[in-house]
This record gives structure tokens, C-alpha cells and sequence, in this order.
């Protein structure tokens, strides 16, 4: 059996393979290297994919929603009553919509030419993909797209629009991300709100479909598209600068709009076939005449109104940036402004990032300008005819001005200069200018009112203040009317802008120190330290100056009764969320009391009535109806000129310049361009708004009375008084001591110094009268001058700087001449001219320096000689006049000194033959004979005190037709004022009918209401 089983290999049977068994194997193969095939495509596609996508993160949820939901939306800006000015300076119009305000016709539409597929495909629509293909291959008429909504959204959030392999696969591998972490609600709303629409009809970049409706067809609210506009809108987005109807400037581009309409047309055949509307709908809206619904063309507000989009960007960012600084953009709470606390001025690069936040955040500023008042202002600065031609070298003639609600600080309306083209800068609130004397209110007149330290009636001395002055050792200010009038009141100093009295106040009764922390407290925050050392800085001579907002909101304080509510422009801030992170909140400080601000007022009436504001009385048209005050300015040269005046409801200041303060206004009318600019802004608003001006009359307080008082020194008249001033008081302030002003007294002028005579000096050479008591005597005065003149460079002479009532000052010294103890030399070189009956004798003076006048003797007909009861003084012109006819009359003159001595007669003189000599004694004072002295025309001895003959010091103080007080319409004459504010009118004597208004004087023998003297 053994054997029978061994066999060799070659012996073994050969078994055959089917055919169907090697089909098998080939096939198993096959599969087998397809499978490889594909895993290796597949590794390199993947490789590709995995190389072209290796940089791109892989975004988490919080990311996508993150960056699908941030927009840059437009900001815009609104007049107090809610209308827009405009949208904030960006090229750009953005507008968010939400998902619920999106009519479906919208809807239908973009889905219908953009992604009919939307609702069923997860992210890539590739049966859309292999369609777009096909399409473009055979060059078909009908051209879709071939990305998804999500496509595109995913390639504008987060990837360029460079056409690229790699931007395509990341944008497809985003596309299925999106779908996995955001509704399809979302996704559509993200699209409608980012996608570009070309040119809106102002020539900003629409985006998103709100801002498009709005841009294209001047509709706000979706729901009122009809569908041809609708169709014409959601087939912008393929290629929006190809279909764009309107240009970057805003104005119609015919060929696009063609093509954008017959894509509109393509959009509704779309929606046709995919029974999104009948054949009716579809004819009616192929018939529409969409062309003319297009909204008009409009003007950019940066191009309307470019300096107020300035200025609330501006004022808007740094609210914003403080708000930041402070941690508090974005709190649950709003912010509001009366905060102090934090940083005041955040730092450049927070502003910087709220300058760009507002740019893009969407918000929404309210403003407190009000359209018709800032347009009404912007008429005027915009006629030509209300300036100078424009100079070769100066350049513009430039104006600023601000109109203010002082009973809230609300900005009302501004100028901020008068070609934007030229100049960005705001004028009314970035130009800093010196304020020349409309600083006197602020830092003089108001805290001496406040602190008592004067009242209108307080008697002032308009005379020389010496001020130190470095190496050029000492600084005489002048007036500018180039004179010292005297004694005056200080309604009469405010109404004239007299400098010397607002330097007293400034630098004497309040200090330098008081008047600049008063002037900070009413909002002026310009004051430097050098200004503390600046002893003419209340004329407005500051280190830099101040703005006109920052001097109209002081000036607001006095219609308001002193308080100060600082100026704003900004009402509000609005986020895109509808949140106020801002809103100003009222912070009024009582700076001041009511009375001091009713009688600062009344004196800022009557600068309009009798003073320098006198042109805004003539050109105001309803002046009488609507009561203002208000106070002008002007620096050196002329270089800035300004007027602050108010109403019971609104203060205006007004200023006038070029940009180089070096250059002056030289003309009449340059100089009086802001009084005349304020009465014609007044006009046009007075006009305009009518209800901005309800209040008939400035609110008179408590505690406000009206006295009269002596017009020598404030204080209550005695019988010595011959001169009374009625006035308003605030009733803490009534003056309680008597007139210590005047006194009758017996006196010898000498160099225009009124001197004490000495024993011997006999009385025809001197005066007996009512005198003058001042703070600072003339002969006081006189020392304190030539002590300067010595260390000054330049001056005038010293006559120049003697106020015009010196003749009238009380002596306080004895005569400085003193007796040589012998006769005096007798005059020299005697002349004799006639004319008409009248004899002018002329001689040389005596050589002796301790003559005090001379004497004048006549003889007629060849008699005697008799002293004519005429003398000169020694420091007076060597002339006589006397009646005599040619050889009818001789004359000799004699000299007198200190002691009494007179000396021999000089030569005598005559048209014939000289009669002899033989002197009568002169006749003294004490005999019965009335004395001719120079000055008025006195009788010792019958002259009493309070008695009506007693002659008053020439040039009284104030002297002039009475200041109208408020509510009063006087035209009486203004004395001297700032140029240009008219003349004024010296008195003639006593008043005989005393009136009872602000600042009147009365003469001797009557006084207000009662026809005598006050009691």
C-alpha cells in the first residue's frame, strides 16, 4: 500500500482555473489599485488642502458670532429738534437691519439671483457650483453665481476678494463651519447687513441693504419697496460698481444704471420661475417707472455743514475718550459730564481709538444747535457785502460769533469762520484772541460789585495809574479818547470804557488774584501764570487770550442772574443698541448774587443807550421791544474787536479779525464791524425764532433800591453838596457816611496844583470855592508823575496826564514858594495893543521865583492910575485885557510875591503920551469889590456854605445828560467813549428839572422827587 502511494511531483494531477475565477482576481486587483488610486488623491488632496489652509485658525463658535455680528455702522448727527444734519465723516454708509424687519420680497429676491438653494444646502451648494460651471463654459446668457450666501459672507468677514485656489477652498471649508454654528436667519440677516451696494445720490459706499434703500431710493423703512425696486436692489451686490446709479459725488451715471436695470429685469424672470410671484406681479413691476423714483441728488453734510460735523466730531470723540479713560463706555449706567473726577483730557492714543469708535460704532449725537438760528447766523457771516474785500496781504476778513441759552448753557448756533475751504479751524471755539475791554465786566466791574467795593454811583478818579513796567520802569496807561476827565462814576467809566478806572479796580479795590479766580469761575480757563503778573491784563492784555465761547458763556452769567451754567453742544450719545452712553447733565453755580448781576445789567444797558454801544441801538431793529445789554471791545491797534450783548433769553458775543493778529482793521466800519454784525445777526434771529425771545424784561431781585448821592463822592449829600447823582443801589451797599468829597476853601493855584497860601499872600491872588477831595490829590498826583518821567524813555508832557477837573482839587499843601525877603523885580517888556475898544496887554515875567501873580493899573484921560482889580497868575500867560481906547488910556503892570510884596511899576505903555505915575493901593479882598480871578467868579464875603453862589469845581464829575436806565430810551450824549461811540456833551451849569433815572446829576437847590436839597 506503501508503495502503491509514493509518487513524484511529476506524476501529481494538474487542476485547470475557470475564466470566471480569473475575471475575479482581475477585478479584485482593480478595485484594489482604484482604491489606492483614490486614497492617494485623496492623501493629495488633502495634503493640498491641509498645505493651502495650514495658517488659517480654526475658528470656535464665539469667534464666528463674534465676527458675523461686528459691523461698522454709520454714525449720524442731529439739531436739537431731532432733524439730521448728517452722517459722521466716513466714505461710507452702514445701516443695520434685523432679521424680523426684512420683508420677504427682499428676501425672495436675493435668494432667487443669488442662492435658490439656501434653505437645503449645508454651506456649498454644489449642484449650483457644477450649474455657475456649466453656464460660463457655453457662455449661456443667464449667468448665476456660483457661491452661496454663506460663501460670500464667510469670504467677506474673515477672508480677502483676491480670486484665488487657496481663498476658494478656505472659503468653502468656513461656508460648511458657519452652517454648523449659525442659523440660516443669521446668515441671511449678516449678508443683507455687509454686503456693498455701489453709490447712494450723496456719494457715500452703501452697504447693506437699509443704507441701500435709503441711498438709492430715499426710503427709511424696507417695508415700503415695492418689488421692482426690490429686484433692482438685491442685484447690486454681483458687481456694484459696475451697476452703481449714482457717482462718488452723488450725481446720476446713465450707463450703469441701464445695466443695473436690466439685471433688475434678469432678478424678476429668477423670481418668476421659482413662483416667488405671479405673471402679474412680474408685468407690473417690469412696467414701473423705476428711474424716477430714485432719490435726488443731495449734498454731503461735510459739505453743508462742515464746520459744525467738525466740531460735534470733535467734541464727541473726546466725551467718548473720557469716558473710556474712566472705565465707563459701556457701564449699564449712562455717563453724564458733571463728574470732575478722573482725567479731564485723555491721551492721545484713547483718543485716537475714539475718534475711530465713533467713526464706526454707529452712534447717534444729539446736539443742542438749533438749525434755524445756526442757519440765520451762517447768512450773515456769508454776505460779502457785511465785510472788507479780501486783501492781497491780510487775507479774509474773519469773523466768529456764538449765540448761547445762558438759562442752560445750551450752544443755540455759532460762525466758526467764513470759508471752511480755507480754514478748518472753528474760530468760535478753537481761536484763542486777546479780549481788549470786553474783560473789564468779567474781571473788574462784577467782583467789585459783588464784594461792595463799588456801586454805579460810586465816585471814581479818572486819572493817571503809574504801573511798574521792568526795565522800562513804569507804564502810564492812556484812555482812548487821549484824556483824564476826573471824577466820574463808575457807570459813566463802563458806559465809556474808560481804562484807567477798570485798572483801578482791577489792580487796587479787587486785586489781580481775586479778578482772575472770579474770571475762572465764570468758565474763563485761558488764564496763564504769566497773566497773574499782567497789571494791564484786565484791558486784555493776556498771554493768549480767550475764546469767544469762553467769553460769551461768562457774559451769559449776568442775564441769569449770576449763575453760571457752563456752555455745551452735545446733548446726548446714542450706541447703535439704542443705549445712552452720554448725556449732559446741568451743573448751574451761583458765581455771583442776583443784584450784583441786575445792576451790572442796568449798567450794560446803558453802555447800548450812552455809550460806545451806541451803533447796536441804531441798527437793531427791534431794539425797544426786546431789551439788551451789552459791553464792546477792542485791542491795541485795532487788530481784534469784539461785542458781548445779551437779552433776558440769549447772550451773542461777536468777534471781528484776521487770522494774523498783526494786521488791523483801519476802516470806520472795520472797527465797528462786530456791533454792527451782532444788531444784524439779531435781526435775522429775532425774526427767525421768535419764541426763543418770550421775555419782556431783565428780572429785577430783591434788594435792589435807588439813592441819590453826592456826584463828588458817592456818599450822602451834605449842604456843602451842589452836585447829586441818582442812582441804583444793591441794598446791602447804601452808602451810610457822609459827603466828604467837597469843601469850600481859600486857595492858590500854582503849576495847575491847588496849594494852601501863606501867611501875607494877599487875597485878589486867590481863589475861594467849593474844591474837590480826591484819594490821590493832583499835587500828590504830580510828584508820583515826574518820579516816572524820570525812569521813562518816552512820555508826554506833564499837563497831558492832569485830569481836566485839577483846577478843582482841594489843597492839602502849603505853597512851595517862599518869600526872599525883598521886593520882587518888576515885569519887563510891557505891550499895548488895541482892537475895537479893547486893550491887550502883554509883559515879560518878573525874574524872582517867589512872585505869585500880577497886578494891572489903568489910567484915563492923563488921571491917576487905579488897580483894575485883574490879576495873573504866576504860572499863567502874561496877558491882560482892559477897555481903553489909544491915547485915552495907559497901563503898568506890577509883580506881587509870596509875602505880599509888590514890586515898582514897570514901563508904561499907552497910544500916546504916558500920564505920570502915581499908583492908588490896590484894593484887597475884604473891601466889598468883587475880585476877577481866573476860574469862576466868587465873593468871599458873602459866600456861605450850601449858598447857590458859591461856584463848583470846573468840569464836574459826570456833568453830562443823564444815562437812560433799563426800559428807558434816552438819546442823551455818551461823554468820551471807545472810538466810534460819539461825542459827548459838557454841562452847562446846574440841572433845572431833575429826572430820576440810573446815573442822573443834579445840580444845587433841587433834587429827585422832592425839588430841594436830599435829606
Amino acid at each position: 500500500m506503501v508503495d502503491e502511494n509514493k509518487m513524484t511531483p511529476e506524476e501529481q494531477p494538474v487542476r485547470k482555473r475557470s475564466f470566471a475565477r480569473k475575471l475575479g482576481t482581475t477585478l479584485k486587483w482593480m478595485v484594489s489599485l482604484g482604491l489606492m488610486a483614490i486614497l492617494a488623491v485623496g492623501g493629495l488632496v488633502a495634503g493640498y488642502v491641509a498645505a493651502k489652509v495650514k495658517d488659517e485658525p480654526v475658528r470656535s463658535r464665539a469667534v464666528i458670532e463674534q465676527k458675523v455680528n461686528e459691523n461698522a455702522i454709520t454714525g449720524f448727527v442731529y439739531f436739537n429738534d431731532g432733524s439730521p444734519i448728517g452722517q459722521l465723516r466716513t466714505d461710507e454708509d452702514r445701516r443695520l437691519i434685523k432679521y424680523e424687519d426684512i420683508p420677504p420680497v427682499i428676501i425672495d429676491a436675493v435668494l432667487a439671483i443669488e442662492d435658490n438653494n439656501f434653505y437645503e444646502h449645508k454651506g456649498v451648494d454644489f449642484n449650483g457650483t457644477m450649474r455657475a460651471v456649466k453656464q460660463k463654459v457655453l457662455k449661456e446668457s443667464t449667468q448665476t453665481g456660483g457661491s452661496t450666501l454663506t460663501q460670500q459672507l464667510s469670504r467677506r468677514v474673515f477672508l480677502n476678494l483676491d480670486r484665488t485656489d487657496d481663498r476658494k477652498i478656505k472659503e468653502i471649508l468656513l461656508s460648511l463651519r458657519l452652517e454648523r454654528f449659525l442659523t440660516k436667519e443669521e446668515i441671511l440677516t449678516a449678508y443683507l447687513n455687509k454686503v456693498p451696494y455701489g453709490n447712494g445720490s450723496s456719494g457715500y459706499n452703501l452697504f447693506g441693504i437699509k443704507a441701500a434703500a435709503k441711498g438709492i431710493f430715499n426710503i427709511d423703512d424696507l417695508n415700503k419697496l415695492n418689488l421692482a425696486q426690490a429686484a433692482y436692489l438685491a442685484g447690486l451686490p454681483q458687481l456694484p460698481s459696475s451697476y452703481s446709479a449714482f457717482t462718488s459725488k452723488g450725481t446720476f451715471n446713465a450707463a450703469a444704471y441701464k445695466r443695473a436695470a436690466n439685471r433688475k429685469n434678469l432678478v424678476l424672470t429668477r423670481m418668476l420661475e421659482e413662483n416667488k410671484i405671479t405673471r402679474d406681479q412680474y408685468n407690473q413691476a417690469m412696467n414701473f417707472d423705476l428711474k424716477k423714483s430714485l432719490a435726488p441728488h443731495k449734498v454731503k453734510a461735510y459739505n453743508t455743514y462742515p464746520y459744525l460735523m467738525m466740531e460735534t466730531e470733535r467734541q464727541a470723540s473726546q466725551i467718548l475718550a473720557d469716558l473710556m479713560a474712566n472705565g465707563k463706555l459701556g457701564n449699564d449706567s449712562a455717563a453724564s459730564d458733571n463728574s470732575q473726577e478722573g482725567t479731564e483730557k485723555a491721551g492721545s492714543d484713547v483718543l485716537q481709538e475714539a475718534q475711530e469708535q465713533l467713526r464706526v460704532g454707529g452712534y447717534r449725537i444729539y446736539t443742542t444747535i438749533d438749525k434755524s438760528v445756526y442757519n440765520s447766523m451762517h447768512e450773515v457771516a456769508d454776505n460779502p457785502d457785511n465785510f472788507s474785500a479780501r486783501s492781497k496781504e491780510k487775507g479774509l476778513e474773519q469773523t466768529a460769533a456764538m449765540m448761547i441759552n445762558h438759562k442752560t448753557g445750551a450752544i443755540l448756533g455759532m460762525i466758526e469762520g467764513r470759508s471752511f475751504q480755507e480754514e478748518q479751524m472753528n474760530y468760535a471755539t478753537q481761536m484763542v484772541r486777546q479780549p481788549g475791554s470786553t474783560m473789564k465786566p468779567i474781571a473788574a466791574y462784577l467782583p467789585a460789585l459783588d464784594e461792595g467795593l463799588v456801586q454805579p454811583a460810586t465816585i471814581m478818579d479818572d486819572s493817571p495809574i503809574i504801573l511798574k513796567d521792568g526795565p522800562n520802569g513804569f507804564h502810564i496807561p492812556k484812555n482812548s479818547n487821549n484824556r483824564y476827565k476826573g471824577l466820574m462814576t463808575v457807570r459813566s467809566a463802563l458806559n465809556n470804557s474808560t481804562n484807567t478806572i477798570a485798572l483801578k479796580l482791577f489792580n487796587q479795590k479787587v486785586g489781580i488774584d481775586k479778578a482772575w479766580a472770579f474770571a475762572k469761575k465764570l468758565g474763563i480757563n485761558t488764564i496763564e501764570r504769566e497773566d497773574y503778573q499782567a497789571q494791564t491784563g484786565v484791558l486784555g492784555g493776556l498771554r493768549h487770550g480767550v475764546t469767544v465761547e469762553e467769553l460769551t458763556n461768562a457774559y451769559g452769567s449776568i442775564p441769569n442772574g449770576g449763575v453760571f451754567n457752563d456752555s455745551y453742544m452735545i446733548e446726548k450719545i446714542v450706541d447703535s443698541q439704542g443705549k445712552i452712553v452720554y448725556q449732559h447733565k446741568p451743573n448751574p453755580v451761583q458765581v455771583y448774587s442776583s443784584q450784583t448781576a441786575y445792576l451790572m445789567t442796568d449798567m450794560l444797558h446803558t453802555v447800548i443807550t450812552d455809550g460806545t454801544g451806541k451803533l447796536v441801538r441804531k441798527e437793531f431793529n427791534k431794539y425797544g421791544e426786546i431789551p439788551i445789554s451789552g459791553k464792546t471791545g477792542t485791542t491795541q491797534d485795532y487788530t481784534d474787536v469784539w461785542f458781548e450783548g445779551f437779552t433776558p433769553d440769549v447772550t451773542l458775543g461777536v468777534w471781528v479779525g484776521y487770522k494774523d493778529p498783526v494786521y488791523k482793521l483801519e476802516t470806520t466800519k472795520q472797527k465797528e464791524r462786530a456791533r454792527f454784525l451782532w444788531a444784524q445777526i439779531m435781526n435775522k434771529v429775532t425774526d427767525s425764532d421768535k419764541e426763543l425771545f418770550q421775555t419782556k424784561d431783565f428780572a429785577k431781585p430783591d434788594g435792589i433800591t435807588t439813592r441819590t448821592v453826592s456826584a463828588y463822592s458817592g456818599k450822602l449829600p451834605t449842604s456843602l453838596t451842589d452836585k447829586f447823582v441818582t442812582d441804583l443801589f444793591n441794598s446791602k451797599f447804601v452808602p451810610t457816611d457822609s459827603d466828604d468829597g467837597v469843601a469850600k476853601a481859600k486857595y492858590i493855584t500854582y503849576n495847575g496844583v491847588n496849594y494852601i497860601p501863606r501867611d501875607g499872600t494877599p487875597d485878589d491872588m486867590l481863589k475861594e470855592q467849593t474844591v474837590i477831595k480826591r484819594e490821590t490829590p493832583i499835587s500828590d498826583l504830580i510828584k508820583q508823575l515826574e518820579t516816572a518821567f524820570a525812569k521813562m524813555k518816552k512820555h508826554n508832557s506833564l499837563s497831558y496826564y492832569l485830569p481836566e477837573d485839577a483846577d478843582g482839587d482841594m489843597p492839602t499843601r502849603i505853597d512851595p514858594r517862599q518869600d526872599d525877603g525883598r521886593s520882587p523885580d518888576a515885569p519887563g517888556n510891557i505891550r499895548v495893543s488895541y482892537n475895537g475898544g479893547r486893550a491887550t496887554i502883554t509883559f515879560n515875567a518878573s525874574g524872582n521865583s517867589d512872585v505869585v501873580g500880577y497886578r494891572l493899573y489903568r489910567s484915563l484921560n492923563n488921571g491917576g492910575f487905579a488897580y483894575q482889580n485883574k490879576v495873573v497868575l504866576a504860572d499863567q500867560s502874561k496877558i491882560f485885557t482892559s477897555s481903553g481906547a489909544p491915547g485915552s488910556a495907559a497901563f503898568y503892570v506890577t509883580a506881587v510875591d509870596v509875602a505880599g510884596n509888590e514890586s515898582a511899576p514897570s514901563a508904561t505903555v499907552s497910544g500916546a503920551a504916558p500920564p505920570p505915575v502915581n499908583p492908588s493901593p490896590p484894593v484887597t479882598p475884604g473891601q466889598g469889590t468883587t475880585i476877577t480871578v481866573p476860574g469862576k467868579i466868587v465873593n468871599p464875603d458873602t459866600s456861605t456854605g450850601g449858598d447857590s453862589s458859591t461856584s463848583s469845581p470846573s468840569s464836574p464829575p459826570d456833568a453830562s445828560t443823564p444815562p437812560a436806565g433799563l426800559g428807558q430810551n434816552s438819546d442823551g450824549a455818551a461823554g468820551h467813549p471807545e472810538p466810534g461811540a460819539g461825542g459827548s456833551t459838557p454841562a452847562t451849569g446846574p440841572a433845572s428839572e431833575p429826572v430820576t433815572v440810573p446815573g442822573t446829576i443834579v445840580g444845587p437847590g433841587s433834587s429827585p422827587n422832592t425839588g430841594g436839597k436830599p435829606k
